[in-house]
């Protein structure tokens, strides 16, 4: 099949439009002709400027980045990791085909080149023949073949993030009812090429390739060994910029830099401790004190007390995240089981006082499932915020329906958080207030509490999510099907023919049409209560340089340096 270079770059350009969909919008000056030579001259002089004074610094401080990832990361195997703790480790330690740099930009790493075909079902990489992992092994393209099948591979269980490979040929068929692994569409043809057939043309396809499903793994090492991403061990063997040189289990990671990485010379962080501080005011003392160089998001959280403050100070940083806030309702436990009680418990919140009172940090309210930084219409959502009047209809509503003169006592559960618990407190007193409900208050730490929630074990659970990917579908397609990271039990079989019709629609207008259907029909039904859309709040040391928080809330360490520590 003849395949074009320029079609990968058509790809690139509609990946950085739905980049930039998430970011807030800077206007550019109009009316103004550029001048390229002087333009172009003077950018070079500061770039020659800037890497001077990089290499400088970088040899003259203390390349050490210390930081707090709250708890224990629930796993460091990129197959069946799911949660943002274990990505800020992966991140660091692995790498996949491509990487989104620091302006938000897909670019090429573990490949060098990729090419699409003409219809934009077949992709072709090539790895680099410099491409190592951390005990000097060449990764190859059938690392990438190995851990993608193990992933849907139905005899690996714990691969919640299986769907996100399943816009390849045969990929779904493999993983859920019993087709064969050898038709799924990844071929290592050789060392060096690695050959992906999708199942129908997919625009984001190559963005998917930087997430951690898609990372490799050593499969010389890890194959037969259950639990080789368990420890610190040499069977933890990484291809990424930094490798784990210790990992003390809810005390620390230590990361180190990787000599064998391809790009090593662009990496200035000799060392990253990765801190397990559970409690936000320690670690806020440990910040104040010298001890962090860096606090808040993506891997932390600001006390709430000290957010006024850091911004009169002028050292609080908040920028957009693609990412939602919500309530998981477990529709298989009453009441939770009737629509109209949802849809009391959802309408009964003051958003706007908890993103104002609690949160403090330009959180919009939602009334949606997906970002108005995807969908601008969700800005406004699908009802009112604080619509007591209405709650109380689809109470009274609810309560016939189940033959309930009231309700009984709801169970409230959330993770281990300052914030979480000072929303779910001032949640406790409006559903008290506006529908008259006895509300029990219910915490546990990060890897217990997605445990529970996993096994069904509560009846309205906070979460949250972060896009992947800044497509719609992403906040979509949680709810398609039941387990995964579909804590709700919901399931719809409309819904579903609607995701599905929209991954074969290549008309970027009608696969709009069909998303914007498909979310219409799920806050109908409401499994969860949104209540509110993110955003990244962090504080840094003066001192630590070219790290940035994406709109996805994903960070690098790759670029990052310490000047004048």
């Amino acid at each position: 099949m003849k395949l074009k270079k320029w079609s990968i770059f058509l790809a690139l350009v509609l990946v950085m439009s739905l980049l930039l969909a998430a970011c807030s919008g800077v206007e550019k000056d109009e009316g103004k002709k550029d001048e390229p030579d002087k333009t172009v001259e003077k950018e070079e002089e500061k770039d020659d400027e800037k890497e001077k004074d990089e290499g400088e610094t970088a040899g003259t401080s203390e390349q050490v980045l210390n930081l707090n990832i709250k708890s224990e990361p629930p796993s460091l195997n990129p197959g069946s990791a799911t949660d943002t703790t274990s990505g800020a480790v992966l991140y660091q330690t692995f790498e996949g085909l491509m990487r989104i740099n620091q302006e938000g930009v897909i670019e090429e790493a573990m490949a060098e080149s990729a090419e699409m075909s003409d219809d934009g079902m077949t992709y072709t990489f090539k790895i680099r023949d410099n491409a190592k992992w951390s005990n000097g092994d060449a990764v190859t393209a059938k690392d990438f073949e190995y851990a993608w099948k193990w992933v849907l591979d139905p005899a690996n269980a714990d691969t919640d993030y299986a769907y996100q490979l399943y816009m390849i040929k045969g990929a779904e068929d493999a993983k859920e009812n019993g087709g064969s692994l050898d038709d799924v569409g990844i071929t290592a043809e050789d060392d060096q090429t690695l050959v992906v057939q999708l199942a129908q043309p997919t625009a984001y396809f190559l963005e998917l390739t930087a997430f951690y499903t898609y990372f490799p793994v050593n499969q010389k090492v890890t194959e037969g060994k259950a639990g080789w991403a368990n420890d610190m061990s040499d069977d933890y063997v990484t291809n990424g910029p930094f490798l784990m040189s210790e990992w003390k289990h809810k005390d620390k990671v230590v990361l180190t830099k990787n000599p064998e990485y391809w790009d090593a010379d662009t990496v200035k962080l000799e060392t990253i401790n990765m801190f397990m501080i559970e409690d936000e005011n320690t670690a806020k003392q440990m910040y104040d004190a010298g001890e962090l160089d860096w606090l808040g998001s993506p891997t932390d959280s600001i006390p709430l007390a000290a957010i006024p403050a850091y911004k009169k100070d002028g050292i609080l940083n908040i920028s957009p995240l693609a990412g939602v806030y919500y309530y998981a309702f477990n529709v298989e436990e009453e009441p939770f089981t009737n629509v109209n009680i949802r849809k009391a418990f959802a309408l009964a919140i003051n958003r706007e006082g908890i993103v104002t009172n609690i949160t403090q940090a330009e959180q919009q309210p939602a009334m949606a499932l997906v970002p108005p930084s995807i969908f601008e219409e969700n800005s406004k959502g699908y009802f009112n915020d604080n619509d007591v009047e209405k709650a109380k209809e689809y109470l009274a509503k609810g309560l016939e329906e189940l033959g309930l003169d009231k309700l009984p006592t709801v169970k409230l559960s959330y993770n281990t958080s300052e914030a979480h618990g000072s929303i779910a407190q001032a949640v406790q007193d409006m559903w008290k207030e506006n529908l008259g409900v006895e509300v029990e208050l219910s915490n546990a730490e990060w890897a217990v509490y997605l445990d529970s929630m996993g096994a069904g074990d509560f009846q309205v659970g906070r979460m949250g999510w972060l896009a992947d990917f800044n497509d719609s579908i992403n906040f979509l397609e949680i709810f398609e099907t039941i387990g995964g990271n579909n804590y709700t039990n919901w399931e719809s079989a409309e819904y579903q023919s609607l995701l599905k019709q929209s991954r074969a629609e290549i008309d970027p207008e009608a696969r709009d049409v069909l998303l914007r259907q498909a979310e219409a029909i799920f806050m109908e039904e409401l499994p969860i209560s949104p209540i509110y859309f993110y955003t990244n709040v962090w504080t840094n040391k003066e001192y630590v340089k070219d790290v940035e928080v994406s709109p996805l809330g994903q960070v690098q360490y790759k670029w990052g340096y310490i000047d004048g520590k």
